[in-house]
């Protein structure tokens, strides 16, 4: 089923698809990660102006990484504001991902926590650096397939 943000990127040539609607109604879309940022400026434009929150998950072992952003156009007057979740999914091989911390300045530390437990590369983010992990830590900590160093089963302990 289209919603209404994927009928309108449909008429303007915008290339997208379409995953649904989430339990609450929203609509969700996936971009893909070399189209992010012209997207983002359109749907700014378009009245989005305001990033609710931006978040990222490892979708499978070994599988892909994904960069989730919820975007909300809040007007004057509005009780139930326009709502819409966009996801970017990107290999492991080539986690890079435009940063859209230009356009919604709310995007900084999100992106770098992303950055940190997940190890996406924000493109042209200002500050992109680890913001909970010390910088000597080696590995991305909410990956899947990640092994924590000197882990022992607690078994092993007695």
């Amino acid at each position: 089923m289209q919603g209404r943000l994927s009928a309108w990127l449909v008429k303007h040539e915008l290339v997208h698809r379409s995953l649904g609607f989430d339990y609450q109604g929203i609509e969700t879309l996936q971009i893909k990660p070399e189209d992010w940022y012209s997207i983002a400026v359109i749907l700014y434009a378009y009245g989005y102006n305001y990033l609710r929150s931006q978040c990222a998950y490892d979708a499978a072992p070994g599988g892909l990484l994904a960069s989730v952003y919820y975007l909300t156009r809040i007007q004057y007057g509005i009780d139930q504001p326009e709502e819409v979740c966009i996801k970017v999914f990107v290999p492991r091989t080539n986690t890079r991902i435009p940063s859209v911390f230009w356009i919604w300045k709310s995007a900084d530390f999100q992106e770098r926590e992303s950055y940190d437990m997940l190890g996406i590369s924000y493109e042209n983010h200002p500050r992109l650096k680890r913001i909970l992990m010390p910088e000597s830590w080696i590995g991305w900590p909410l990956r899947k397939d990640y092994i924590a160093p000197n882990f022992y089963e607690i078994q092993d302990a007695h």
